[in-house]
């Protein structure tokens, strides 16, 4: 197994000690040649290394990196798996090590493993991550003390751009970023004839690696500067509202409201594989004033009422879906609602639900597309029905229906 010839900056990334990394970088930077050298490096030097390389989809995972690293340890592989995405070579000890090939998509499946390093790669498509990082694969290092590299490109100020922060409060993270120009195999005309193609925001994100906020955005009002604070809330009445679900997430958001119809969300409730009986029981701990659910399960309602939740109407219809999400913008604009920062999924959500997006266009008089919503339904159903429900004329919020331990 030769050593690959490298890049200035993917010799630095890689040269790093620090326990978990942050790779942000601008298209055809070379980051599949980081992570392949890396996984080479872990899983060659000493005997019983476990190694995984991550992918939004395990088709992702096989096209990026299978072939790929089965042509980097060549006829030294002493066993390959095409199905299980299974390679086991051996190390510079005279023992083997095991590369495995997986998909977020499928992260719950490695609960109870152990890994000496995951590489997370395009990380800013991965759904939920912040729940599949903290529950699933976070404890699959701490038995072998592993690393982890997550690497991506900007989608927006979501959970990779929170990754990348992270190297400011924990001594174990460090960031980097690279732009498409910092790979010198790549003709700089070629990135200048992609710059005058693209809008400047595309370029900005795609070969920049500048974090922007995602074309075509719902919640466009939104900013963390104005709307995400842990200052003291004063509250007059708590309420919430429910989204259910098993496979994708359920919702429980518990908002506050103050004398002066301010809102403000303190935390989140955002899990996958809980029962109607379970969101039930947690809803009801919350003792919130007035609860507002999801009207089209009846069955997970009535377990909300069985367990003694003040449940109250939604009202659900053509257009909807619509109203309540302006209701929200609307909150935003005049700067009246605000989001505790521990609240990283409802955040995530509100800086990756976008419209249909073809051929550049964005299709801003239909819903939004049906995914990344499931915080944010739970807070329109309770948001809309809240302010329509306020008899106070001084209070009603009307809305404007316009708008591997490393090698060491």
């Amino acid at each position: 197994m030769e050593p690959l010839e490298l890049t200035k900056a993917q010799t630095e990334i890689l040269t790093d000690e620090h326990r978990f990394r942050v790779l942000v970088c601008g298209r055809k930077f070379g980051k599949t040649t980081v992570a392949s050298e890396e996984i080479s490096a872990c899983a060659f030097a000493k005997t019983n290394k476990r190694v995984i390389y991550i992918a939004p989809t395990l088709d992702d995972a096989r096209r990026l990196m299978w072939e790929r690293l089965k042509r980097r340890f060549g006829n030294v592989v002493e066993k390959s798996n095409d199905t299980r995405l299974e390679l086991v070579i051996p190390t510079q000890d005279m023992g083997v090590s095991t590369i495995f090939l997986g998909s977020w998509e499928k992260v719950d499946n490695y609960r109870g493993d152990e890994f000496d390093l995951i590489i997370f790669d395009e990380v800013q498509d991965y759904h939920n991550f912040w729940m599949g990082w903290q529950e699933s694969m976070r404890p699959t290092l701490t038995p072998r003390q592993g690393a982890a590299l997550f690497m991506g490109t900007p989608k927006g100020f979501n959970h990779l751009y929170d990754l990348y922060s992270l190297e400011h409060t924990e001594k174990d993270f460090k960031s980097f970023h690279f732009t498409s120009y910092d790979n010198p195999h790549i003709p700089v005309q070629e990135i200048e004839d992609a710059k005058r193609q693209l809008t400047e925001d595309r370029f900005a994100q795609e070969y920049l690696a500048d974090f922007r906020k995602t074309e075509g955005l719902v919640y466009k009002e939104f900013d963390r500067k104005l709307h995400v604070s842990a200052d003291k809330f004063y509250p007059v009445k708590t309420f919430g509202g429910v989204d259910f679900g098993f496979t994708h997430p359920a919702a429980a958001i518990t908002i506050q409201k103050d004398k002066d119809a301010n809102y403000h969300i303190p935390v989140e409730w955002y899990k996958t594989q809980q029962t109607d009986e379970a969101i039930a029981e947690y809803v009801a701990s919350l003792k919130w004033s007035a609860c507002y659910p999801d009207p089209e399960n009846a069955g997970a309602i009535k377990q909300l009422k069985n367990h003694g939740v003040n449940v109250r109407e939604v009202l659900k219809g053509k257009g909807s879906i619509k109203s309540g999400v302006n209701i929200v913008r609307e909150l935003f604009k005049a700067n009246r609602l605000t989001i505790d920062p521990s609240c990283k999924n409802l955040i995530w959500e509100l800086e990756t639900y976008s419209y249909k997006d073809k051929d550049g266009a964005t299709y801003e008089d239909e819903n939004p597309v049906k995914e990344n919503d499931d915080a944010l339904d739970a807070l329109r159903y309770a948001l809309m029905m809240e302010s329509s429900s306020n008899s106070s004329p001084a209070k009603v919020f009307k809305p404007s229906w316009k708008s591997y331990n490393k090698v060491r």
